[in-house]
């Protein structure tokens, strides 16, 4: 990206806070716009700061981190979350994506995977850690699939797009595979959002893989 990447940290443990904070502003093109201790203060920051990218813990004081997850994404919708947590369980995981969260990573994450997060968060691309991202193509793999068309409201370039999507490939990854322009990806991944009545790629990827997609 030609900009830095504005991200906030929010986290009820000030030495793994500030370490991360020390971490991530010492990479090219990261910059940490601000930092909070509790779920309410990270709503408070997230809409004085407006940063692109939030990284949030999940179990904090006052106001979860799904909550503040969900009140930030309903205010700035253009902020995109990162929930790195200790939480391994399914349904921490589903609430998050539920709640907005386009990334999910579980502590112990390098530095590589973290950075790759943000990047990709800020670029609206959904992304989630190896190991959160096994979980939840097991979670998928064990639900049947319905039976027949279960989107007949997209075309055949929309459906094809949208098993790529759940896939997990990114915007560029499609146009490449399927010879396309970059703007006709973005395109019809807007055109698919607006037809599933879904706001972002965590809610796509959802809703197609329930439906055996990807």
């Amino acid at each position: 990206m030609s900009e830095s990447v504005r991200v906030m940290l929010v986290d009820d443990h000030p030495v793994y806070r500030d370490g991360l904070a020390a971490l991530l502003g010492s990479l090219p093109g990261v910059e940490v716009a601000g930092t909070a201790g509790d779920g309410l203060e990270a709503v408070e920051r997230a809409r004085e700061l407006q940063p692109d990218v939030v990284v949030m813990d999940v179990q904090m004081p006052r106001l979860d981190g799904i909550e503040a997850t969900r009140r930030i994404v309903a205010d700035s919708p253009h902020i995109g979350v990162v929930v790195l947590t200790m939480a391994e369980q399914d349904q921490t995981l589903f609430a998050a994506m539920r709640a907005g969260a386009r990334g999910y990573l579980l502590k112990g994450a390098n530095q590589a995977e973290i950075l790759r997060a943000i990047t990709a968060v800020a670029q609206g691309e959904a992304i989630f850690g190896p190991a959160v991202a096994r979980r939840v193509t097991e979670f998928f793999a064990a639900t049947p699939a319905p039976d027949g068309d279960p989107f007949p409201q997209l075309t055949a370039r929309e459906r094809e797009i949208l098993a790529l999507v759940a896939a997990g490939r990114s915007n560029p990854q499609i146009a490449a595979e399927l010879y396309l322009s970059p703007k006709t990806v973005r395109n019809n991944v807007s055109n698919i959002f607006a037809k599933l009545h879904v706001a972002d790629r965590a809610e796509a990827i959802v809703q197609a893989r329930t439906a055996g997609l990807g």
